[in-house]
């Protein structure tokens, strides 16, 4: 999946728009709508070469993100692509995959922990009042923060410590952002994820087996939260995936 055209480790660029500009390293002239819509208005010659939705463009079109309506599917050459995110203030931004990135060309797997089922841990679900909020910060210095709906925590003990993980809401799951005493030196310096569904009963299973690694261990165009300071676990979390690998085996990221 990382590897694939427009897997994780393809993303090469990913650039907010906010007046008309260039990016780099791709054709054409981007700007913000005019109408109000969501979206960004492309403006290149047939010189170009760029596609979108199958069509030449030779002027300018508007390009939607991808689950709008009218979401567009750019293409730029045989192994580069565009796509169009948001974010919650209706600023959008271009980003570039390459399916020939260095880092799929430098890609040698994901290193993971020894499943233990040790690991595999109930824990209480609590769900929090509605409308509790809070602010979630991004991996890179200077992004805005994030404003997450809580709609509850994951209550248990380990190693004499009392935990009450905050849950964000991930479709009809529920994301864990955590980080631990491994972050850094067995495991990605930021964090991980883990994604959990409550039972019927109550409770929550956690398994720390499939706790994964966020995107930007992929690739650094990517702005991952950071896990909040009560996600912080204060003790090894040996389980789950570890570091994305170079072909030679070190480290792809820190």
């Amino acid at each position: 999946m990382a590897a694939e055209p427009m897997g994780s480790l393809a993303l090469v660029l990913t650039q907010w728009v906010d007046a008309e500009q260039t990016v780099w390293g791709v054709p054409g002239l981007w700007a913000p709508t005019s109408d109000g819509q969501v979206g960004l208005v492309l403006t290149a010659t047939a010189a170009d070469n760029v596609t979108v939705d199958g069509v030449l463009v030779d002027g300018s079109v508007t390009v939607r993100p991808k689950g709008a309506d009218s979401g567009t599917d750019i293409v730029f050459s045989d192994t580069q692509r565009g796509s169009i995110i948001v974010d919650p203030s209706g600023l959008c931004a271009l980003r570039v995959w390459d399916a020939q990135s260095e880092w799929i060309q430098n890609y040698g797997g994901i290193s993971n922990f020894p499943y233990d089922p040790n690991w595999v841990i109930t824990a209480r679900w609590r769900p929090a009042e509605a409308g509790t909020t809070l602010a979630v910060d991004k991996v890179k210095s200077g992004a805005a923060s994030a404003t997450e709906e809580i709609p509850g925590h994951i209550v248990f003990s380990h190693e004499g410590h009392d935990v009450e993980l905050v849950a964000f809401r991930s479709g009809r799951a529920l994301q864990v952002v955590f980080a631990d005493d491994t972050n850094g030196t067995e495991t990605y310096s930021v964090g991980r994820f883990l994604f959990v569904v409550p039972n019927p009963d109550g409770t929550i299973t956690l398994d720390f087996n499939l706790a994964h690694l966020p995107p930007c261990a992929f690739s650094y165009n990517f702005n991952c939260p950071i896990p909040p300071k009560q996600n912080r676990l204060p003790f090894r979390v040996d389980a789950g995936e570890q570091h994305v690998l170079a072909k030679d085996g070190t480290h792809l990221h820190a």
